[in-house]
């Protein structure tokens, strides 16, 4: 019953899985070292689950154009 779990999980959510164990093990290493403070932890697990997901979905991980357009945008306002 896990393996097939398991085997759908990474055939079908594979972004999802390996970036939300990543940003547990980064959630861990954080913990570990002395600083409990959950909402920190809470914060590094969705943000990796959040790029697994984009990942899932063929976007980029971190969308570049996109971010520099918005900024660019924001700029020009000042100007």
């Amino acid at each position: 019953m896990w393996k097939q779990l398991w085997e759908q999980l990474w055939e079908k959510h594979r972004g999802k899985t390996i970036y939300s164990v990543l940003g547990l093990l980064l959630g861990l290493i954080y913990l570990i070292c002395g600083l409990w403070d959950m909402l920190i932890f809470v914060l590094i697990v969705y943000t990796c689950y959040h790029i697994g997901r984009r990942v899932d979905r063929g976007q980029p991980a971190f969308p570049v154009e996109e971010t520099f357009r918005w900024l660019m945008d924001k700029w020009r306002l000042f100007r």
